[in-house]
């Protein structure tokens, strides 16, 4: 059985971020993509905005990386536990943390991705 889209789409993404190929990250996205928080806020609406901020963090930061050590699918949506990290390119100083993102597919590309901090 092949695994659903959304899936798909969570695996190229996180392939792109993890090679920050920018072109190829934001090709996994719908053109109306939502951004959103814990809440449901929307923090980025559209390609435009979302490639502004994600060329903006690639510019910034190096080793930008993320793995995915849990996952729940209930289609259109799929639940990634994600660890991440990165190191600034100004100070040399590395992030990381874990975050739950939500994916879900919307007309063959990921139209939302919700972020939820701890």
């Amino acid at each position: 059985m092949s695994e659903p889209l959304v899936v798909q789409l969570a695996k190229r993404q996180l392939e792109a971020y993890n090679a920050a190929d920018l072109e190829a990250f934001c090709a996994c996205y719908h053109a109306e993509v939502r951004v959103l928080d814990a809440d449901g806020n929307v923090t980025v609406q559209g390609r435009v905005d979302f490639r502004a901020r994600y060329a903006d963090l690639f510019q910034n930061f190096e080793d930008v990386y993320a793995t995915i050590d849990a996952r729940v699918v209930l289609h259109p949506h799929v639940v990634e536990r994600e660890c991440w990290s990165r190191r600034s390119r100004a100070s040399g100083e590395r992030s990381g943390g874990t975050v739950l993102v939500r994916y879900t597919e919307r007309d063959g590309a990921i139209g939302t991705a919700q972020f939820l901090h701890g």
